[in-house]
């Protein structure tokens, strides 16, 4: 799947002249957290979100004052960009910028590494450079939940599950061996040795996942430690 696959396409937007007022507005009455600002032409130049309307002077929850040694030394840009969140009453002085976008044609693994990795929560996508459509992390969960696996016609054999599950295990340096894996009755056995719990917990974690399989009995063991006589 690709971005436009689960993309919101009915996207609220707001103009970077537009009001902080008319933007707290427009995200309470559509019970969003964040919305692109895009100019005239069309191009998404920056987010705001409810992070960026936090510090308001009308709500009484603009930065505490410093002292004035911490005032005399603060950086004046710093000073400055903090008047504006604080008190100016255009979009375009406080929204984020630049805006994180994607295209249209992103895939699934590419939008969620972004939202990972800039701490985001919503992603404007593009096609052509022009607002198509807003992938969120809502999106992804929605798209998980479209995932479940759906009901098998008919029960696998239990080799076609070992070997399905060998499959899944193949490549993982945490995995087990692969003749320490036994099936039963469709009970997958994961004998073998580990050496943290994670890895215990990624490797019943895979048996668990693969059609077929009924339950998964643990017998993975640590390292027997040999104390010198």
């Amino acid at each position: 799947m690709q971005a436009s696959d689960i993309m919101t396409t009915q996207v609220v937007s707001i103009a970077p002249d537009s009001s902080v007022y008319d933007a707290a507005k427009l995200l309470v009455e559509n019970r969003i957290s964040g919305m692109p600002v895009v100019d005239d032409a069309g191009n998404v130049i920056g987010i705001v979100s409810e992070g960026d309307l936090l510090r308001r002077v009308e709500t009484g929850t603009e930065t505490p004052r410093r002292s004035w040694l911490a005032e005399f030394l603060a950086p004046t840009r710093q000073l400055a960009v903090e008047y504006l969140k604080e008190r100016s009453i255009q979009v375009r002085d406080v929204m984020s910028t630049p805006a994180v976008t994607v295209a249209e044609s992103a895939s699934l693994t590419d939008v969620a590494q972004l939202l990972g990795r800039r701490h985001i929560k919503r992603l404007p996508v593009l096609s052509r450079g022009k607002l198509v459509g807003i992938v969120s992390r809502s999106n992804l969960v929605r798209a998980l939940a479209s995932c479940a696996p759906a009901q098998l016609d008919a029960q696998p054999s239990d080799e076609q599950i070992r070997s399905a599950i060998k499959k899944e295990l193949d490549g993982h340096r945490w995995s087990m061996a692969a003749d320490a894996l036994i099936v039963t009755e469709g009970v997958a056995h994961c004998w073998g040795v580990v050496r943290s719990e994670e890895e215990r917990q990624a490797i019943l974690a895979a048996a668990a996942r693969t059609p077929g399989v009924k339950a998964v009995q643990d017998h993975l063991e640590y390292p027997v430690a040999f104390t010198p006589m």
